[in-house]
């Protein structure tokens, strides 16, 4: 018998469909041994050694495989491919004592052929892949296990510091920063609305030059130099002075990685990081899909081959690129050897209906989408340019048709089509309308979990399987959280983190510094350098600056503020203290005196619906998210997660609440809504 690990039950139950009775496919359940959660769990004075242990929750199945490998002739570890895969494999071994008696396999889809050549090319585990994973692991750990306790004593207790989360953080703190130095400027746009003699429909064309010169965006800054030109040009004649007639060629994007894909179905589905990453597991080891965390835009031999073959038969010759498309990531990609990808080209979406709930579908068909687009055709169209002259100005219309669809019959992405009628150089048009309109910049957009991914990506921060942990990790620590808009705001405790960090610990969120580790990690892959000394290197400067900080802040200076309030039930100066949540008065007499009231009004004056005798009032989950409750609970249990008003549906009589720029009725069974 030889018995087959991998991580998952669903994984182990799809292999199990390919393989004959001489295999037995077992789970491990995710990790088996991990660092403790009480202690440190790194020996730094023996090179950083880990101590590893077994978790509560893995000892009975552990126990299961023991059982099952004693009786097995060969036990071969088929945990993903990647870094943290490889880690599980090391950590079986060990935690089963197995040293020659074990096989390593990889594949980067669940398919019977990929299962098929994996067996027949087995391997040792790699080491370095391991020793990169051991170093992220314990560099997380001394960062978190340190600064930790430091922000308790000198912030607030329960906070946390992470390595790569805190360089999130610091983005969306110096987003929101940038947005409130944010200086808005005026600046006008003239539109002119033309007809060609004789023609019922008018188009427009913006003004883009004087005298020849461009006329940049802010370069007409206020309503004085608008008018000025509308004067200017009374009794124009519009004539067309200029037709620029070419071929405009689109090229189909490249098929996802973990990255494009959380981006892509958060603009399409605006799902999370973490819920697309459940989903795509899910396709990954039920064998619809390749191996869902990597960084590489390639596609296997195989994969092109047959698609091409798809595209043909389907859609005509035309529509195949004429040859294999292959793309290039930027930056490094080094995890895995190829995209996310169908492993069948011809299951098509709508076949599999049946087979996937409807998320699975929805990101099924992006997948599936993607990457049959990256092989065809490009898309074309006839684009025309126009220049008309009004005395010494110039305005420009641009007209856009599709000529031929080419990827864009499968992958239907956003595009604007604007036709315009039949002009002719010389042409004299009609002014049917001069419209000048007033603007304001703007400042830069929050970021949205599509847009931190792509500016984490960017800067070289974080890895494929580290994207929906982070993101998941800075909103569980209340540090940012997102607004009616899904857009990240930094919380008033993520600004003070941010804050501190920054000026005493500049190094932990220096987005250079944590983009230069991650190369460091990759060359502990590729066999480059050793992991010790790049611990070592990071970690004496480390605890150094921290003994450091130890001493020179207080936390009065960050924490806490002082006010004319007194104590109710001890006497004692109340201050205003800073918590995980936010600020608080609290009793300057603790831990004596427990004393505290939230410093935000937590009465609506607003009676419950339900009990008729209590007060709804504002409170927090334990992750510190805002409801509202009755306040005679656990008497009286109503609650809301959106804000109540003053106010009952004229249609049933329950609470109207604010959501977003609406006000509609709390009651989910009534469609009464208002704007505001």
């Amino acid at each position: 018998m030889k018995i087959i690990i991998v991580e998952s039950p669903t994984k182990a139950k799809t292999i199990t469909n390919f393989l004959g009775p001489k295999y037995k496919v077992l789970s491990s359940y995710g990790h088996v041994r991990d660092l403790p959660k009480s202690t440190l769990g790194i020996d730094i004075e023996n090179d950083f050694k880990p101590k590893y242990i077994i978790p509560t929750k893995a000892r009975k199945n552990l126990n299961i495989l023991k059982k099952e490998v004693e009786k097995a002739d060969l036990v071969i570890l088929a945990t993903d491919e990647d870094r943290e895969g490889e880690a599980i494999a090391w950590h079986l071994a060990q935690a089963m004592k197995l040293k020659d008696n074990y096989e390593r396999i990889v594949f980067h889809e669940i398919t019977k052929k990929a299962i098929e050549k994996a067996l027949d090319n087995p391997r040792k585990i790699n080491i370095d892949l391991v020793d990169a994973q051991q170093a992220r692991r314990i560099l997380d750990r001394l960062v978190g296990y340190k600064l930790s306790p430091f922000l308790w004593k000198k912030v607030a207790r329960g906070l946390s510091a992470g390595r790569v989360q805190s360089i999130a953080v610091r983005l969306v703190a110096e987003r929101e920063k940038e947005i409130e130095d944010f200086i808005s400027q005026e600046y006008w746009t003239i539109v002119a609305k033309l007809l060609k003699l004789k023609a019922q429909n008018a188009f427009e064309a913006i003004l883009i030059k004087k005298d020849g010169e461009r006329i940049n965006r802010l370069d007409i800054k206020n309503k004085k130099q608008s008018d000025q030109i509308l004067k200017d040009l009374d009794g124009a004649e519009y004539k067309i002075a200029n037709i620029q007639k070419k071929e405009l060629k689109r090229n189909p994007l490249p098929p996802f990685t973990t990255s494009s894909l959380q981006r892509e179905a958060w603009k399409r589905f605006h799902w999370s990081a973490k819920m697309t990453m459940r989903n795509a597991q899910n396709l990954y080891e039920k064998g619809f899909i390749t191996y869902h965390r990597t960084d590489s835009v390639n596609l296997s031999n195989l994969a092109l081959t047959t698609t091409k073959k798809y595209v043909i038969e389907n859609f005509g010759q035309k529509y195949w690129a004429g040859f294999f498309r292959k793309y290039k990531a930027k930056g490094r990609a080094q995890e895995a050897h190829e995209a996310i990808r169908p492993t069948f080209v011809n299951q098509r979406p709508e076949n599999l209906k049946t087979k996937l709930d409807n998320r699975q579908f929805k990101l099924y068909d992006l997948v599936w989408r993607r990457s049959v687009a990256s092989q065809m055709s490009q898309a074309i169209f006839d684009s025309t340019s126009v220049d008309i002259s009004a005395k010494n100005y110039t305005f420009r219309t641009n007209g856009q048709v599709l000529k031929f669809d080419g990827f864009l019959k499968v992958n239907p992405i956003q595009y604007e089509e604007k036709e315009l009628p039949q002009l002719t150089k010389e042409e004299v048009l009609e002014l049917t309308e001069l419209i000048p309109s007033q603007h304001f910049t703007k400042p830069p957009a929050r970021y949205t979990e599509a847009t931190l991914i792509k500016s984490l990506e960017e800067h070289g921060i974080g890895r494929p399987s580290t994207y929906a942990p982070i993101m998941s990790t800075i909103q569980d620590r209340n540090y940012v959280q997102k607004n009616e808009n899904k857009r990240f705001e930094p919380t008033e405790i993520g600004i003070v983190v941010n804050n501190l960090l920054v000026e005493h610990f500049p190094k932990i969120v220096d987005i250079g510094f944590t983009a230069k580790m991650e190369k460091d990690l990759d060359n502990i892959v590729n066999d480059k350098e050793e992991w010790v000394p790049i611990i070592k290197k990071f970690y004496g400067p480390f605890e150094k600056n921290l003994k450091q900080k130890e001493k020179e802040i207080s936390k009065k200076d960050i924490a806490q503020e002082t006010t004319n309030k007194i104590c109710p039930e001890c006497g004692s100066p109340i201050l205003i203290r800073l918590g995980r949540f936010g600020r608080f008065y609290a009793c300057s007499n603790f831990p004596k005196c427990k004393y505290t009231e939230p410093l935000e009004k937590q009465d609506l004056d607003i009676k419950c619906p339900k009990c008729k005798k209590g007060e709804i009032v504002l409170k927090r989950t334990r992750k510190g998210k805002i409801f509202y409750a009755c306040n005679q609970y656990p008497k009286c249990d109503f609650a809301l997660w959106d804000k109540p008003i003053k106010e009952t549906c004229p249609k049933c009589g329950a609470l109207l609440v604010e959501k977003g720029k609406l006000i509609k009725c709390s009651n989910k069974g009534c469609d009464f809504k208002k704007k505001k």
